[in-house]
């Protein structure tokens, strides 16, 4: 069983507006992310109580994860409530994206998965010619979780790579490129 989260968390300021509900294609861009993950046995959206992507994530049936309050700001802090209830839904690995990178297959995390098999290491993701992509990820819930709740304590949030780093993660080469291309401004969209 592997569970999916979303990460439409973010403020999107350099986008100007949610981003996450932004059309991309005739559909908003979270509907993309969520695409990318068909492999996935249940799905959740880290978002905001009052934010569009939650709105979105209503609509579809989906759970939605909100920070709770204090907690860092930064996608750790969404990853972290998403280990959370894939270990309360009884599923040993999570896979994560990003709600701003369209382009995603649903061939990742099937990837990921064969990638991780039968390997020691507590999560993996995907890499590409234009570098890690640490949220396009697959975890293993038990020591990906005890390790970020050790990284987020005291109100710390370090790069998401680290995290990675610290359950002895996978990297996992997919091509081509632009099926990582982020929209972080409107100009991205084309």
């Amino acid at each position: 069983m592997i569970c999916g989260l979303i990460l439409a968390g973010g403020r999107s300021t350099r986008f100007g507006a949610e981003k996450a509900v932004a059309p991309f294609l005739g559909r908003p861009l979270i509907a993309h992310a969520h695409g990318a993950l068909a492999a996935c046995t249940a799905v959740a959206v880290s978002a905001r109580e009052d934010s569009g992507a939650a709105a979105w994530a209503a609509l579809q049936g989906l759970t939605v994860l909100p920070d709770p309050p204090g907690a860092p700001d930064g996608p750790l802090s969404g990853l972290r409530e998403g280990l959370r209830w894939a270990r309360h839904q009884g599923a040993p690995l999570l896979a994560t994206v990003p709600c701003d990178m369209p382009r995603l297959t649903d061939d990742i995390v099937p990837g990921l998965e064969a990638a991780l098999r039968d390997r020691p290491g507590g999560g993996a993701a995907a890499e590409s010619e234009g570098g890690l992509q640490p949220l396009v990820a697959l975890w293993r819930v038990v020591p990906a979780l005890a390790a970020l709740e050790r990284m987020l304590q005291d109100g710390a949030h370090p790069p998401v790579r680290d995290l990675l780093s610290a359950v002895d993660g996978l990297r996992v080469r997919f091509d081509p490129a632009f099926l990582f291309a982020n929209v972080n401004a409107p100009r991205d969209m084309g």
